[in-house]
């Protein structure tokens, strides 16, 4: 189970690595490598606005993978939707300029960004779902919290490999040293692969596949999808609800934090780049240690009552985030960022394995990574977006804490109206005492 578990978690953070370093190149660089316009604040909305794409597109993958996954297997799944991000991540890395062949760069960075979204929708859900089939009933929490830990995990990674290569000289990151951490995407891929590469099929989904087998003569599989849309339509929008204020708080603190810290007066604070991305990780930090911490305690006490303490906790944490970092120094930032990804770690920790739980084993993998990705394309897909041109219409960043405590307010309704899905704790065996009485 530990190799299982370590399998499913530390490939869901090489994944994330992938996935998030385009977030932090965006945030830092591309609005002077690939869009480049007369305004830096605005050629940095154009590179978030492709940031977004990936979530945009992230649905589609989890339709996609998720018939892979219900259908063909859990681990086929993750093999193929794993290798789609290394590839890509890779060939970003290997991009010709704006300066060198103009229009063709940016379009084909979409293009590539559009294969990270897709492969993202097959990888992190389809990873939660894999360890928790694996994990014992009472343990299912836990063991989903090293998928989401995969997470801050895989951004930690991205803002450690930038950090790095801020350490050059300026000209130097902006010609090419922005483009070592998508390169090392090609090892990240080969170490994944091989992490992943004796884990066994899932047990519950090699008896479905039997059952499934033994009528396949009788009648055809319904599509996965179809049966989620029909059975459980009403469960995706709301667990969709649940991930729309988490994931536009952690991609706020993530990506547009570090584009608002370190831009120029009046939109940002003008910090240097370097103790900022340090700033970042330990925040992220946080968060992964209350993943682990909220999952954990979700197999004792159930999934909602944490996950509803987690966002209750969130919205007021959102709402200190920008006052608190607007101080202007690197220790306010680090205090804001803190607060803010501890707060939504208690949220994030059962999420997962809740998501899983929600839906029927034959349905699993695509009604859990619809609604995952539904709510990331409305929550963490726009945040970065939205908060840019907050800041740009009003010319307060107070108000972008608004708007994430806002969506916060929606994930707490919506966990409201899900079930509990964790199992029944079990009261404790009697045992007799020695005058036959229970003890």
């Amino acid at each position: 189970m530990a190799r299982i578990a370590f399998a499913a978690g530390f490939g869901t953070a090489l994944e994330f690595y992938d996935f998030a370093i385009y977030g932090t190149a965006a945030a830092l660089v591309f609005n002077q490598v690939f869009f480049v316009t007369g305004d830096a604040w605005f050629g940095t909305f154009i590179s978030l606005a492709t940031f977004a794409i990936g979530f945009l597109m992230a649905p589609l993958g989890a339709v996609l993978f998720g018939w892979l996954g219900d259908r063909r297997g859990r681990r086929y799944s993750l093999v193929l939707s794993f290798s789609a991000m290394g590839l890509s991540t890779v060939a970003m890395g290997l991009l010709p300029s704006y300066a060198v062949v103009g229009a063709l760069a940016p379009i084909t960075l979409i293009a590539l960004r559009m294969v990270h979204g897709l492969a993202r929708g097959g990888e992190n859900v389809g990873a939660a779902v894999f360890a928790t089939e694996h994990a014992p009933e009472h343990r299912r929490g836990l063991y989903g919290s090293f998928v989401a830990m995969g997470s801050p995990i895989g951004a930690m990674m991205a803002n450690g490999a930038f950090a790095l290569v801020l350490l050059m000289p300026e000209d130097t990151v902006v010609t090419w040293g922005w483009r070592l951490p998508f390169l090392v995407g090609g090892v990240v891929l080969v170490v994944g692969l091989w992490v992943r590469r004796n884990v066994a099929e899932t047990p519950e989904f090699q008896e479905m596949a039997a059952q499934a087998a033994a009528v396949a003569d009788r009648a055809p599989a319904p599509l996965p999808l179809a049966q989620v849309l029909r059975t459980n339509g009403r469960t995706v929008l709301l667990a969709a609800g649940v991930n729309i204020g988490l994931t536009a708080s952690t991609f706020a603190l993530t990506t547009f934090m570090l584009s608002y810290a370190t831009a120029a007066a009046p939109e940002g604070l003008g910090l240097p780049r370097g103790p900022v991305v340090l700033v970042s990780l330990l925040g992220l930090a946080c968060h992964a240690l209350m993943n682990v911490a909220s999952a954990a305690l979700s197999d004792r006490l159930g999934r909602r009552p944490v996950m509803m303490f987690g966002a209750a906790l969130s919205v007021p944490a959102a709402l200190a985030v920008f006052p608190l970092s607007g101080q202007g120094t690197v220790g306010s930032v680090a205090l804001a960022v803190v607060l803010g990804f501890s707060a939504t770690g208690v949220l994030f920790g059962p999420l997962y394995c809740f998501f899983a739980e929600l839906f029927p084993r034959e349905q699993r993998q695509s009604g859990a990574g619809l609604a995952y990705h539904l709510g990331g394309v409305l929550g963490g897909g726009i945040s970065p977006l939205v908060a840019n041109r907050i800041i740009s219409g009003t010319g307060d960043a107070w108000n972008v804490g608004y708007y994430l405590a806002g969506l916060l307010v929606v994930s707490l309704l919506c966990l409201l109206a899900l079930p509990e899905t964790a199992p029944v704790r079990r009261t404790r065996p009697t045992v007799p005492s020695k005058d036959g009485a229970p003890v």
